[in-house]
């Protein structure tokens, strides 16, 4: 039977970590004081292979998220889906890291994902990765992995997204590649909704918290970790953007703008998107790793809706 415009989406989640990203998706949450609309997809597969991430993600989803190396759970895969989503690792990638490129052990896992496509037949897919991706020292990298999904049969494009733009308190860029199969439209990335004048300030995003004491809210805890140099010594301004949420920040993460403290979890979280109803599970150092690992679901969202339109052209 043809599928209805109004019947789910079925989607295949890879990597999915705390669950930014499929949050994005399924919309229907409320954050920095915007609704974001339920879009109509339906995770129907996710994984991850922190278990920490796990129990946070089955604790907000409660759906069951398939903990473990992916590699090994491919047989639990559906047969079909619509869609497969997914920020491969970065770390191999990132100016941060080894710059192993795709060659190396973590970033190498983009090859799941186009194993997961092979199996599934989506009619489209989404990968999420960090802007190094298409710098210079990434450009054989780049190239192998849209010839990997290209070679698919997909229609592939990427584009490289400033978050904030999209109403993520945070200067975040990451890069999306899409790829849609010929019984869609071609996609095209949704349009910059603010310009640098009107994006969400750091105050604006946990102005309200600053009397809230700690463990006052969920998540509302903070790292004592003492002053260091570079990453680990920035102090936020109150009228800009908050700068990028790390993953492996070893709690350096950055200091408040009025008080002589690292950020919160909870505050790292507005930064993310992620709604204050959204729980995380674990020590201050695992909190961490899930939020800055995390594509922050508002930027996901847009994507999402936007893929909309060519899943159903």
């Amino acid at each position: 039977m043809a599928k209805q415009q109004s019947d789910p989406i079925s989607v295949v989640s890879l990597f999915s970590g705390c669950g930014g990203l499929d949050l994005g998706f399924r919309g229907g949450f409320s954050v920095l004081g915007k609704r974001y609309s339920s879009l109509g997809y339906d995770i129907v597969f996710a994984n991850d292979f922190n278990a920490t991430a796990c129990r946070t993600y089955e604790s907000n989803f409660q759906h069951q998220i398939h903990h473990g190396d992916i590699w090994t759970l491919m047989d639990r895969l559906p047969e079909r889906a619509d869609v497969v989503i997914g920020g491969f690792p970065c770390q191999d990638i990132s100016i941060n890291g080894k710059r192993a490129g795709v060659e190396g052990k973590r970033s190498g896992l983009y090859r799941a994902m186009v194993e997961t496509i092979v199996r599934t037949k989506p009619r489209a897919f989404v990968a999420e990765n960090v802007k190094g991706l298409l710098m210079k020292y990434n450009t054989e990298s780049l190239k192998r992995v849209l010839g990997a999904f290209g070679a698919l049969g997909y229609k592939v494009s990427y584009s490289l997204y400033h978050a904030a733009e999209y109403g993520v308190p945070q200067n975040r860029e990451r890069v999306f590649i899409v790829g849609v199969d010929d019984s869609c439209a071609p996609f095209s990335p949704p349009l910059p909704l603010l310009d640098r004048g009107s994006w969400v300030t750091a105050k604006e995003a946990i102005g309200d918290l600053e009397d809230v004491p700690e463990h006052g809210v969920p998540n509302h805890t903070w790292s004592r970790a003492n002053p260091s140099s570079d990453q680990g010594n920035r102090t936020l301004r109150a009228d800009w953007i908050a700068a990028t949420v790390r993953a492996e920040c070893h709690g350096n993460s950055q200091f408040h703008y009025r008080f002589r403290r690292r950020i919160s979890l909870r505050e790292a979280a507005r930064f993310q998107t992620f709604p204050d109803k959204f729980i995380f599970s674990g020590g201050v150092r695992e909190m961490e790793r899930q939020v800055g690992n995390a594509v922050p679901p508002v930027l996901g969202w847009h994507v999402a809706k936007r893929l909309l339109a060519s899943l159903r052209k």
